[in-house]
């Protein structure tokens, strides 16, 4: 089992930055993928970021490509997610999500078998 926490959202003015965290318990990241999706009002839950277990491999959604960064602390059992340049179309719920590893690693949904509670952030125009 693995439990996740994500923290760091909040209310920001766009083209500013947040950094998200998301750190794991039960078991470490070592044995995970981890990625981070977002849901905004009205909208489905989407994928945003994505990182392998040994943090060797990422991979990005368009939408963010060049402004967010996913990445793991050494110890492995925190994934961040490092958001610059944000724009008001990036409001959302953020989830954090593991997912046994695959190559590549995986951007849908259905691959993850846990979840974080997810943590708001707001970028104002």
């Amino acid at each position: 089992q693995v439990q996740l926490a994500e923290s760091g959202g909040g209310l920001v003015q766009a083209g500013g930055s947040l950094r998200l965290s998301c750190a794991a318990s039960g078991r470490t990241f070592n044995s995970y993928d981890a990625g981070w999706f977002r849901q905004a009002p009205g909208k489905e839950r989407e994928f945003v970021a994505a990182v392998s277990w040994n943090g060797g491999r990422t991979a990005y959604a368009d939408s963010v490509k060049g402004r967010f960064t996913i990445s793991t602390d050494g110890a492995k059992n925190t994934v961040f997610l490092q958001m610059n340049s944000l724009k008001p179309e990036d409001t959302a719920v953020y989830y954090c999500a593991a997912a046994p590893p695959t190559w590549p690693v995986t951007t849908r949904e259905r691959g993850y078998d846990y979840w974080g509670q997810g943590t708001q952030v707001t970028v104002s125009s």
